[in-house]
């Protein structure tokens, strides 16, 4: 019961009911473009994770790609609590693609560390047995420098260790290594000092000798000559970078009486006698 133009008050309600349907269509036109939006970004944030599940695993760089699918899993999360709801069947169904493509990975992800981590056993043990062989080369010194090489061979082939485990064993191996051509520095230096004293000798004899140089009796020549070479003889070898200085000044002392002997020979030789006598 009420007092007043009742008539007016129901035409003014026909009219806003009129307006509350139209809002609410667009306003269920609005959510439907929503929703079609979220299940757009859904789906691509779903493509997005089979194209990492379909990639090859064996050029996958597996850090990245994992970086990548959580990043793609924290969109998914986001857009499930903070974007417009979708129906449920299409949720689902997107769902169960991203769910199937993200243990794909994971198990592309754990299948490969599972292999490499084989291999690093694999290497770790082949490089440990040629560190110890390395070190059994110790007692040869220089000797053993060319077995080492070829262990160093066999290294570069035994794989990865990974890099701890590599950078470890490497230093063990060098140092292995190093107790060799430390031998073979000594043993270089060793000689270099005898041979320098072997120079320094033979450099002497070489200005013993040089008088000879102007000496004409070929006997006395000689028998000075003969007495010279054998010292010279039993000296030993020189550097080699001075080899040909003093091997030159020995074969100008020599060269010299050979000459005597020669000119000798030209002056008693009994058949140009005869025929300079004839």
């Amino acid at each position: 019961n009420a007092v007043g133009d009742l008539e007016a008050l129901l035409t003014r309600l026909d009219a806003l009911g009129a307006k509350l349907e139209e809002l609410s269509a667009e306003q269920k036109a609005e959510a439907e473009l929503q929703a079609q939006a979220a299940i757009a970004d859904r789906e691509a944030i779903v493509v997005a994770a089979e194209t990492l599940a379909a990639r090859d695993p064996k050029q996958v760089q597996w850090k990245q790609a994992s970086a990548e699918l959580d990043e793609l899993f924290q969109r998914w999360q986001t857009a499930q609590k903070d974007g417009p709801r979708i129906p449920k069947s299409a949720g689902d169904a997107l769902w169960k693609r991203f769910r199937d493509a993200r243990q794909t990975v994971e198990q592309g992800r754990r299948a490969f560390f599972s292999e490499l981590d084989s291999q690093h056993k694999d290497a770790r043990s082949r490089k440990q047995a040629l560190v110890e062989r390395a070190q059994a080369l110790a007692p040869k010194g220089a000797d053993g420098i060319p077995a080492y090489r070829s262990l160093l061979d066999e290294w570069k082939a035994a794989g990865r260790a990974g890099r701890k485990v590599d950078d470890a064993l490497w230093a063990d191996f060098k140092a292995a290594g190093d107790v060799l051509f430390q031998a073979k520095s000594e043993a270089s230096a060793a000689v270099d000092g005898e041979q320098g004293e072997n120079l320094a000798a033979k450099r002497a004899i070489l200005e013993e000798a040089q008088p000879l140089l102007q000496v004409t009796d070929r006997g006395k020549a000689r028998d000075a000559l003969t007495a010279l070479q054998r010292r010279w003889d039993e000296i030993g070898r020189v550097p080699r970078e001075a080899l040909r200085e003093v091997e030159d000044g020995m074969r100008r002392i020599e060269a010299h009486v050979r000459k005597l002997d020669d000119d000798h020979w030209d002056r008693t030789n009994p058949e140009r006698k005869a025929r300079s006598e004839g």
